[in-house]
């Protein structure tokens, strides 16, 4: 039986995607490697990219991996095999591990979340949480509401894939490091660094377990993190609700230096906030002009 071009280049395929350093793939990334090699695999024409996949997917390590979001599917495809930290990295350029991903990457929790928080920043999100001015009873109103929490997610292995749509900070506090998944394969990966990660979850303790997950991150974070990095990070925000107060109240629980709180202590504190959402029973905290749960 005659044996087509694609079969017989088969090897040198292989043999490419074996030696390629990321197994996980874009479809784009995949037709510019088939530009690429086409002459030299002695490709016909007529085999498109989506032909080229097809026979990847049907004859060696080629898979496909999914994700029904419902504001919009993604998918990437990975070659052989590789961990799902990686995989998800790899549905979208830019993507970055935040919230209790990031937390549990950083050491700021005891517990094993059971829902991985993906963002994707985009210019449009929370625009008005930024450069703007808000009224006491604006806050007010707000805060007495639940929370708003995303429902862009799909269940994956016995996991909830969130993936939040972030305002555009220009990555701001983004890194990448190396992340160990639950396997204990090692993933370089982008995810929000220490002090990113604890305005975020002050902002949106909804995707870091709750009030008294945010208080046990920052004690766990006190020997590592820089409060100046923190509070510039804070002013390059410019949230419009003043954050800094839930932020100084969390320090001042976990027992920071007074030179460290001293630096949050600055920012004006001109109205009364909310530690979070939807608080049925509070106390006052005259110091950081903040309401907190009553037994917090």
């Amino acid at each position: 039986m005659n044996r087509t071009r694609i079969q017989i280049a088969k090897p040198d395929i292989v043999r490419h995607f074996d030696a390629l350093p990321d197994h996980v793939l874009k479809p784009k990334e995949i037709y510019a490697i088939l530009t690429e090699q086409r002459d030299f695999w002695r490709l016909a024409q007529n085999t498109t990219a989506e032909r080229f996949i097809e026979f990847l997917e049907k004859h060696s390590k080629l898979k496909q991996y999914e994700f029904l979001f419902p504001q919009r599917a993604e998918k990437c495809y990975v070659w052989d095999q590789a961990p799902l930290l990686a995989i998800l990295l790899g549905l979208k350029k830019d993507l970055h591990f935040s919230h209790y991903t990031a937390m549990r990457a950083h050491g700021l929790t005891e517990q094993s979340p059971k829902s991985i928080y993906l963002t994707d920043e985009r210019t449009a999100s929370h625009a008005s949480e930024r450069d703007s001015k808000i009224s006491q009873a604006d806050i007010d109103n707000a805060f007495k509401k639940p929370a708003r929490a995303s429902s862009n997610w799909v269940e994956y292995d016995d996991k909830k894939i969130y993936l939040l749509n972030g305002a555009d900070t220009g990555h701001l506090g983004v890194v990448t490091e190396l992340m160990t998944d639950e396997s204990g394969a090692e993933v370089q990966a982008r995810l929000t660094n220490l002090e990113r990660t604890l305005i975020d979850i002050t902002v949106r303790p909804v995707y870091a377990g709750g009030v008294f997950e945010v208080a046990k991150a920052y004690e766990l974070a006190k020997e590592r993190v820089s409060i100046n990095k923190l509070v510039a990070m804070l002013h390059k925000l410019s949230f419009v609700y003043p954050y800094h107060q839930a932020v100084g109240y969390y320090l001042q629980r976990a027992d920071y230096k007074p030179s460290q709180i001293d630096l949050v202590r600055r920012l004006p504190m001109e109205q009364d906030f909310y530690l979070t959402h939807e608080m049925n029973d509070t106390r006052y905290d005259s110091d950081w002009r903040l309401h907190i749960p009553s037994g917090f």
